[in-house]
């Protein structure tokens, strides 16, 4: 199953960032930045009660973003309203709880009663319930007059206001109680059902072709079942066959942009391409080959890389690409050095326009499954690991030097590793770096990330 997500939605100076530095560091563990990703730091893991979730900050809108004609945005223009309400849409169709943050201290102003009219536009009723969830969160209430003052937000129509003070802390806990409460659970069922097919999601930014590609795929004589809707909203799972292996393909390529809104619309897409991510086990990222790759593909990349999922890099419309004998060459060095992080992944140069390649993605796809669920046993690891420190000894720090006695592969999906040691504080990240490639000389795991987790020998 995969992680929930929650989207923090409100007006600018109301709080969002704040409350969520203040979730993040609820927990113990926080998805940290990967070295070599030059991401916003947008989205945390969160715990609370034993339940994981997501939170993702949309941000406010800024009132002094120019509009037409170069001129700051006010508060009540038209551009600004609709600046708002792109981001609520967003939020509320990609998220499985949203946080409409308010200010106790300013109290209710026109654009919380326009966020207020969205949220409830776009929910959907479903088994007695408004789906997805809002929860009414008051915040800058770190004072008992606040607090009082916090019950005149019923006026939204958006039932129950929790006060709190993101700052303080006061408050987040009854109101995580509250989140928790309300977030998504599957029954058994489901998740067998789930588990049984291969989930490929095709992620990218706008306009990379990830319609194309998917019509591509689809138009192929295999036996293909009738789209149905999937677990997210405003996305269609398509089941299908391919050579007998069930698979599901996550569509993740209706991003739409309303009118002419266009500051901000790549961030807050970022909401649809962690949903498919969650779930896949398979991520198609698609690059434009015209426009290579951008920072949008960066973040993607990167959160592909948090979620630990396997992935193949696409690179889509090489038709329209000048060539000569060395131009793929050359591109593929490229892109390796802005994806460094990712370069165990494989590149395919296609074109859904023309049909170049295309026969090869899914096959590629289903590979990289495979070889995501390998296991090697403990005695070739030890072998391996031994003969990696024979060879290349690890750095000295303080005249101590790191030792490996034991290791074992714990888990597949994704492949993970335990390491005995003298002292987990000893490795740096470049010998991990380096004790990985060796892994990998071995056995490739194939556009799969690899994990390696050192515990001290008792």
């Amino acid at each position: 199953m995969r992680t929930p997500i929650v989207a923090l939605v409100g007006r600018p100076n109301v709080g969002k960032s704040t409350l969520f530095n203040r979730l993040a560091g609820e927990r113990l563990a926080v998805v940290d930045d990967t070295p070599g990703t030059t991401r916003d730091r947008l989205v945390a893991e969160a715990e609370w009660s034993g339940v994981n979730f997501m939170i993702v900050d949309t941000g406010g809108i800024d009132p002094m973003q120019y509009g037409a004609g170069r001129q700051p945005l006010s508060v009540g223009s038209a551009d600004y309203i609709a600046q708002i309400r792109y981001q609520a849409e967003i939020a509320i169709q990609e998220a499985d709880a949203v946080l409409f943050l308010v200010d106790a201290a300013s109290g209710i102003t026109p654009a919380d009663h326009e966020v207020a009219q969205i949220l409830r536009e776009y929910q959907v009723e479903k088994g007695g319930k408004w789906l997805p969830p809002v929860l009414l969160v008051v915040n800058k209430a770190d004072s008992a007059a606040r607090r009082e003052q916090a019950l005149q937000f019923y006026e939204l129509g958006m039932g129950e206001p929790y006060p709190i003070s993101a700052l303080h802390g006061t408050g987040t806990g009854d109101l995580l109680d509250a989140l928790v409460a309300q977030l998504p659970q599957r029954s058994e069922q489901e998740e067998t059902e789930e588990e049984e097919r291969v989930k490929i999601a095709i992620v990218g930014k706008p306009n990379a072709g990830k319609s194309s590609l998917l019509n591509r795929l689809l138009g192929q004589e295999r036996a293909i079942v009738s789209p149905i809707p999937g677990t997210t909203r405003d996305a269609v799972d398509t089941p299908m066959e391919y050579n007998g292996v069930p698979i599901t393909l996550i569509d993740t390529a209706g991003i739409r942009r309303r009118g002419k809104i266009e500051p901000g619309v790549e961030k807050y897409s970022v909401l649809r391409a962690l949903n498919a991510i969650q779930r896949a086990d398979v991520v198609l990222l698609v690059v434009d080959a015209v426009s290579g790759v951008t920072a949008q593909d960066t973040h993607i990349a990167g959160f592909i890389l948090d979620a630990w999922k396997s992935a193949v890099l696409l690179i889509n419309k090489w038709d329209a690409i000048e060539k000569d004998a060395f131009t793929m060459e050359e591109y593929t060095r490229r892109i390796r050095q802005q994806l460094n992080f990712m370069d165990y992944t494989p590149v395919l140069f296609i074109s859904a326009k023309t049909g170049q390649r295309i026969d090869q993605v899914l096959p590629l796809a289903l590979q990289v499954q495979e070889e995501r669920l390998v296991r090697l046993s403990t005695s070739q690891l030890n072998q391996l690991f031994q003969k990696a420190q024979d060879q290349h000894s690890p750095p000295t720090h303080a005249g101590r030097q790191l030792k490996i006695y034991y290791a074992t592969q714990v888990r597949s999906d994704p492949p993970t590793f335990l390491l005995y040691v003298n002292d987990p504080k000893l490795a740096h990240f470049s010998y991990l770096r380096y004790l990985e490639n060796r892994l990998r000389e071995v056995y490739p795991f194939l556009g799969t990330p690899v994990r390696l987790v050192l515990r001290p020998r008792r």
